[in-house]
């Protein structure tokens, strides 16, 4: 067997670097304190990310509802906002722990405790996992995508099971550490230095001032003093930002044509419009706002043709359910379904005004689909067809 020199030997290296960690603050009832705070981030991040996940891809069972109208807005905010909290807590946890991480072997006692191997394992992808998600999460809500190298939703939904699968076997594992650490008495600890409710509220601050310099894009009155917010929904064309404009999205030409119309299709018929033709029909107001699943929104007057009387000319009802389709070409989200709780509400339109004015290029013209309760990708912009189909 060849042996490796003593630099480069982790059974040599690991010991000496988890002693040259000696803070008296690191106990197990900071590190219990830590984790279930972090625990809680990571699980309203499950469970809001899921939403919006299962909302575009919706699973057989799944129903989401056209109101309360903000409804989407809040719990995309709170994921978020809950998963930039989860940076600070995060790393303060890994802090608590860190000497531990060095332990060698790593499988120690195994054959005493075969535990310990699924302990350490998960640990290995949960830190991992936790890591790998908050990196990711905050490049997409930065709209950066180069680092990264492959389609973020998908593998940021199927890392958030294997992160929270590891997570549960970690609490399953330590619960017992954590159960004896909370209910033991405190023992103070004499240092010269931070204490360890110092550093906790140092960590309570940092989550603050994160929650308070980025909440501003979804929670508008705070919008200036959030300077770390990627997006101030304040600014763009008519007032509101835009993810994707009309450049980018290959539609310039054929959204301004002279020949462009809107082609509707449903049991009784087609039809097709032109731009005046859908705006010579009844117009009607709808105050929504936009929701993007990169945490910003942005709350917008709108003028247009209401989704449902478009249904009901060509033989559709309340419970049929319509398909979008965007004159944008190759992208993912250039067509959407709108399922009945949304096509029959009154507030869902065709929009062709926003805020007073035309609507701009960048912001779908000549008409895109507002409805209540939906995220941004789901506002098909730039609309060219619109489907009615009986359940």
């Amino acid at each position: 067997m060849v042996r490796l020199p003593d630099h480069l030997n982790p059974a040599v290296q690991a010991p000496k670097l988890s002693k040259r960690f000696t803070s008296k603050l690191r106990s197990a009832r900071l590190t219990s304190q830590l984790g279930i705070a972090t625990g809680v981030a990571f699980g309203i991040c499950l469970l809001t990310g899921y939403i919006s996940h299962a909302i575009q891809h919706p699973p057989w069972w799944f129903a989401w509802p056209s109101r309360p109208i903000s409804l989407y807005r809040v719990t995309q905010g709170l994921h978020v906002a809950t998963g930039l909290i989860a940076v600070p807590l995060l790393a303060a946890k890994l802090w608590s722990v860190y000497p531990k991480l060095f332990r060698w072997p790593p499988l120690q006692n195994f054959k005493q405790n075969p535990l310990n191997a699924l302990e350490r394992g998960s640990l290995i992808l949960l830190v991992a996992g936790a890591i790998f998600q908050l990196t990711t999460g905050i490049l997409n809500i930065a709209r950066w995508y180069a680092p990264m190298g492959f389609f973020f939703t998908t593998v940021h939904f199927w890392t958030a099971w294997i992160t929270i699968g590891a997570l549960l076997i970690h609490i399953a594992t330590k619960l017992p550490i954590v159960r004896r650490a909370l209910t033991a008495p405190i023992r103070p600890v004499k240092t010269t230095g931070l204490t360890r409710r110092g550093l906790l509220t140092g960590v309570g601050a940092a989550a603050g001032a994160v929650t308070v310099a980025t909440i501003g894009q979804t929670v508008r009155p705070l919008a200036a003093i959030s300077v770390l917010a990627p997006r101030d929904p304040r600014i763009g064309p008519q007032g509101f930002p835009v993810n994707t404009p009309a450049t980018s999205a290959g539609v310039t030409e054929s959204a301004t044509s002279a020949d462009y119309r809107l082609t509707l299709t449903g049991p009784a018929g087609s039809h097709t419009y032109t731009v005046d033709q859908l705006r010579a029909m009844p117009q009607h107001e709808s105050e929504l706002p936009i929701t993007c699943v990169e945490g910003w929104s942005a709350t917008a007057h709108w003028t247009g043709v209401r989704l449902r009387d478009l249904v009901a000319i060509v033989g559709g009802d309340d419970d049929s359910q319509v398909t979008v389709t965007s004159l944008q070409l190759g992208s993912l989200y250039s067509t959407s379904t709108v399922a009945p709780p949304h096509a029959s509400n009154p507030l869902t339109l065709l929009a062709l005004g926003v805020n007073g004015e035309q609507l701009a290029l960048d912001h779908g013209f000549p008409c895109r689909l507002i409805a209540p309760n939906r995220p941004g990708v789901m506002q098909t912009k730039w609309v060219t067809k619109v489907e009615v189909s009986r359940p």
